[in-house]
């Protein structure tokens, strides 16, 4: 018998993070964890064999917290999956009061930002959607909703009252896979990640940069994050196309690598598509 893979996730079943597991691991053992930081934790002591975190979504942008931990953590990435998110109003069964309040994640929240002003409710933060979803029906709560996907509705036999409440409906989040131990070999289709620091210098920047532009590499995504040690300096995060172990990519990444003061290959992964 195959041994099924324990994949973290944060939140509580029927959260979008377990839904993406269940998209690239359906046979999986998934793990619901409190928080990034304890899913973080979980792989880098290999308690779980992988994670899915969300990086990013196309709506409200990156998951700070996310990057901030594939500085500090000795983990690769392995994988990606851009998924659909598709948001439902959820209330109690029996809720017969007039909905007043509002909970869900700050990113879903914000999500629907314009669609929970023009219902006049108050929007209240919760750790995860899914989580909303469960606070409601074990406290009875009659005059309050969740935002959260309509697997979550399902899973606590809860009522959906209006369905795509998302204000953009091209909303997509980005979820990258995380490990300690695998690796992964080039696929012809490929995205590399990188983080960098550089000397606070004149046109430190644009000689790295120049580096991919000489060969010819294409950069999907740069973006910079204060290093929270000197005060207005940077990492920059870095995706790009192609596999580290391609002779190109492994040539220009040597020489960034000498050119910046901090250096860290976080891993290469095929594509996702969405």
């Amino acid at each position: 018998m195959a041994i099924k893979h324990k994949v973290a996730f944060q939140g509580e079943n029927g959260a979008y993070s377990e839904m993406a597991v269940l998209t690239l691991f359906p046979d999986s053992v998934t793990v619901p964890m409190r928080s990034f930081q304890q899913v973080f934790d979980s792989v880098v002591r290999s308690e779980n064999d992988l994670a899915v975190v969300p990086i990013e979504n196309s709506i409200e942008g990156s998951v700070n917290e996310n990057y901030d931990l594939l500085l500090k953590n000795r983990i690769q990435i392995v994988g990606e999956i851009f998924q659909r998110i598709h948001h439902c109003l959820i209330v109690n069964q029996r809720h017969g009061e007039k909905i007043l309040k509002v909970f869900s994640h700050p990113q879903a929240l914000a999500q629907c930002r314009e669609y929970i002003y023009q219902k006049k409710l108050e929007p209240i933060a919760s750790y995860d959607t899914a989580g909303a979803v469960k606070m409601i029906k074990e406290h009875n709560m009659t005059d309050s909703a969740a935002i959260a996907s309509k697997r979550a509705a399902e899973l606590y036999e809860m009522k959906i009252i209006d369905e795509g409440v998302e204000d953009r409906k091209n909303n997509f989040t980005r979820f990258f896979v995380i490990s300690k131990k695998i690796t992964t070999k080039p696929t012809g289709n490929d995205r590399t990640s990188i983080i960098f620091g550089l000397e606070h210098s004149p046109g430190s920047l644009f000689k790295v940069l120049n580096e991919f532009a000489k060969e010819s590499i294409n950069l999907t995504k740069i973006e910079s994050r204060p290093t929270k040690e000197t005060p207005w300096e940077y990492y920059f995060y870095v995706d790009l196309e192609g596999h580290y172990m391609d002779q190109r990519i492994k040539r220009t990444l040597e020489n960034i690598k000498k050119k910046s003061k901090f250096y860290k290959l976080l891993g290469s992964y095929k594509k996702g598509i969405f």
